[in-house]
């Protein structure tokens, strides 16, 4: 069998679990519903009322991609990686011709799948509920790559935590630890003038910063000229697609051979 074949082989396995768990195929779309609904739509945006929430309804798109991107991978990898440890799967795997690599990358492909349609579901949302205005123009199909390159890091991130936890609750809560911090203080929801000065530089620390800056440029209309200046969506794609080389090939290192 060719690696193109593990490699599906491992994806159509890894699909078919995932939709056997209902209630993970239920809530990883739920999250992101439930989460538009109530800051969408209830608790809604208050344009120039300052504060937290007080840009318009678009300025805040990446931040509920966001959640899909980074909470989704962080959560399913890692559990993913503490299952296959406390059955001794990986023990098994080592007797295949299937690498660590190519299981990765088949997790990988899962993840965009799902998280893809995830992201779909939230634009539409984000249009039909909160009457967000997306320009429909070219430069939107980045959107793409930018979802695709945002799941490849923290699937690798994921992998990374599900190796080193000794436990799937163990993973979930460090999957939390390290998720909830980053959605908030990646320019996402909470805008740089509403964080400290000193602060600034750390911010530009974290992957999901360059996702939400790349998004925003697509999405908001004033995307462009907010960050054309010094940051434009090519410098964040570029940047982003570093990171996911280098947060796959660390995640695939990560994955223990035995258990």
């Amino acid at each position: 069998m060719t690696a193109t074949g593990r490699v599906r082989a491992e994806f159509d396995a890894a699909w078919n679990s995932f939709l056997r768990r209902r209630t993970a195929v239920f809530f990883t779309f739920f999250f992101p519903v439930i989460l538009v609904l109530i800051f969408g739509a209830l608790v809604q945006t208050q344009p120039t009322g300052g504060g937290l929430f007080a840009e318009p309804q678009t300025y805040y798109v990446p931040g509920y991609l966001a959640t899909v991107v980074l909470f989704t991978p962080l959560s399913r990898v890692g559990s993913e990686i503490a299952r296959h440890r406390e059955g001794s799967r990986f023990e098994k795997l080592a007797t295949t011709p299937l690498s660590r690599t190519e299981w990765l990358l088949a997790q990988t492909l899962v993840n965009v799948v799902i998280i893809g349609l995830a992201a779909l579901l939230i634009l539409a949302l984000m249009v039909v509920v909160t009457g967000a205005e997306i320009p429909l123009t070219p430069g939107l199909l980045l959107l793409v790559p930018f979802v695709v390159l945002g799941v490849v890091v923290f699937c690798g991130l994921g992998t990374i935590l599900g190796s080193v936890a000794d436990s799937q609750d163990g993973v979930i809560a460090a999957s939390n630890t390290i998720a909830l911090p980053l959605l908030f203080l990646s320019e996402t929801f909470v805008t740089p003038e509403l964080l400290p000065e000193w602060f600034g530089p750390i911010v530009n620390l974290s992957p999901l910063t360059y996702f939400s800056r790349g998004v925003r440029a697509l999405t908001y209309e004033g995307g462009w000229e907010l960050y054309q200046a010094h940051m434009t969506v090519w410098f964040n794609l570029a940047v982003l697609a570093a990171l996911a080389v280098v947060f796959f090939a660390a995640g695939a290192y990560a994955i223990p051979r035995t258990d």
